[in-house]
């Protein structure tokens, strides 16, 4: 729950410049986390040097993939029933090829592959790589299965096609896995322990994306401000490391600064963070460069120090509170966004009451708010009982989405007569005579097109706003243009 589930791009299937020569057509949607998305990208690479080119058109496809999320029951459902759609155009055309890649995949592998029969290959997170042996695997008749989790992994080597892309901002992974045994999340056990990415390879991609017109990135992992890289290795073992790995190594604050110089005319943003995580030197190299947006996704969960430990959240309200001080000291105009989940096991209204009190305080820009279902293969799963009714989870997860929806409209309101840099992203939804874009503190802002096109850093000035988007009119190129 940690990851941001964006309910817009749900099922997006990726499509990207045909490669001369490819005859083979592939068929992958995304579902569940951003890393997921970011994922489909490295396996579109990959089988792109196998004659793969991606297709829109199901029914064509000789490969169809679908990568999976194990996050929510919600995304399971979704998945199971485009494996039946699947398998209903596979009756039409016996040589289609159906997979599964990423989370579900390492947890439901053999009911997939043996009891339902439903795929032909099974490939866990770490192993894209392998998916050319796979594949040959399958065409010889074999179901092919690779689920093992690498302690080494990070497909640094690898230059993700860019799919479904504006052209202007794109995700970097820096880090896979997660250490953080939260009782409600499955990730650790789907996606492995957590290791950093080598900061040279980061680098070379982030200047790869300048090159080629993009101009902000975010930094991606299930937890980004543990990133740490000593020479590689898991986080873990980070103690065993020589003096001089020790010495030499790369931490969050360090990595965020080398991008920043690396590319001063780019914006950088990272998201997920962990509160736990979130160290001082992070925020002082944020507030000290101008091409680090001022936004934090923070997410907190619970505001209840019972439901944090239930939960295995290595921080309390009051270190939460304390960090969200020290954000406002630093950089005032910084936009913090949570995660909360309803209706955890054993939850009173006290601490319910707890959550809406934290939100009092913080007063979040924006939020994604979940009521809680149990996830198999979670600690709380195997130790505690889901004994919340459901309509107790569903009137509390409403009373949190009503207070956010307040807090959210009051933020909004604070940026009404300001003018704020603006990155052209695309056309409005609403209009095909306004650009949108965001600011630095990810609010969306649009404004008449004129003359500006996109991918140009533009000062607008805000005159109106809605509980989610700035309306304003450009008053001429920012100084990073």
């Amino acid at each position: 729950m940690e990851k941001i589930i964006d309910e817009n791009k749900q099922g997006e299937a990726l499509i990207l410049d045909n490669k001369e020569g490819n005859s083979k057509k592939l068929f992958i949607e995304s579902y569940g986390c951003q890393m997921n998305f970011s994922d489909s990208e490295i396996v579109a690479s990959i089988l792109s040097e196998q004659g793969f080119n991606t297709t829109q058109q199901l029914e064509e496809a000789d490969l169809v993939l679908v990568n999976t999320c194990s996050i929510r029951d919600k995304a399971e459902q979704t998945v199971r029933k485009r494996l039946e759609k699947y398998n209903a155009v596979k009756r039409i055309n016996p040589n289609m090829k159906v997979g599964v890649l990423g989370c579900m995949a390492e947890r439901l592998k053999s009911k997939f592959l043996e009891e339902e029969k439903i795929v032909d290959l099974v490939v866990g997170p770490d192993a894209y790589k392998d998916l050319p042996n796979l594949l040959a695997e399958v065409d010889e008749g074999r179901d092919a299965i690779n689920v093992i989790l690498s302690k080494e992994e990070t497909y640094g080597d690898i230059s993700p096609v860019r799919l479904n892309s504006n052209g202007i901002t794109a995700f970097v992974s820096i880090t896979r896995g997660c250490d953080n045994m939260c009782t409600f999340c499955v990730v650790p056990f789907t996606r492995g322990r957590e290791r950093s990415r080598d900061p040279q390879s980061i680098i070379e991609e982030i200047n790869d994306l300048w090159n080629s017109g993009y101009r902000e990135v975010t930094l991606l992992g299930q937890n980004v401000d543990s990133y740490l890289w000593y020479g590689g290795g898991l986080k873990k073992d980070f103690i065993k490391a020589s003096d001089i790995q020790k010495a030499t190594a790369v931490n969050f604050s360090k990595l965020l600064e080398l991008c920043a110089n690396a590319q001063p005319k780019m914006r950088f943003r990272f998201s997920t963070s962990n509160p736990q995580d979130m160290t001082m030197d992070v925020i002082e190299t944020m507030a000290k460069y101008d091409n680090i947006c001022n936004y934090i996704h923070l997410p907190v969960q619970s505001g209840s120090d019972r439901i944090l430990k239930a939960m295995n959240r290595l921080h309390t309200r009051q270190e939460y509170f304390e960090l969200i001080d020290n954000i406002k000291r630093l950089i005032p105009d910084c936009a913090i966004s949570q995660d909360m989940i309803s209706g955890f096991p054993t939850e009173t209204e006290e601490d319910h009451q707890d959550t809406l009190s934290l939100m009092e305080y913080v007063k979040y820009d924006f939020g994604f708010m979940f009521a809680y279902s149990e996830r198999p293969g979670t600690l709380a799963a195997r130790k505690l009982e889901d004994d919340i009714p459901e309509d107790v989870k569903k009137r509390r997860l409403n009373e949190i989405i009503q207070l956010q929806q307040k807090h959210s409209l009051m933020r909004t309101q604070e940026h009404v007569g300001k003018v704020e840099e603006v990155l052209i992203e695309k056309e409005s939804k609403r209009s095909d005579k306004h650009w949108s874009g965001r600011n630095s503190q990810n609010t969306v802002v649009v404004f008449p097109k004129e003359d500006y096109k996109v991918g140009e850093f533009v000062n607008v000035k805000i005159n109106d706003c809605t509980s989610a988007t700035l309306i304003g009119e450009a008053v001429g190129y920012s100084k990073n243009h």
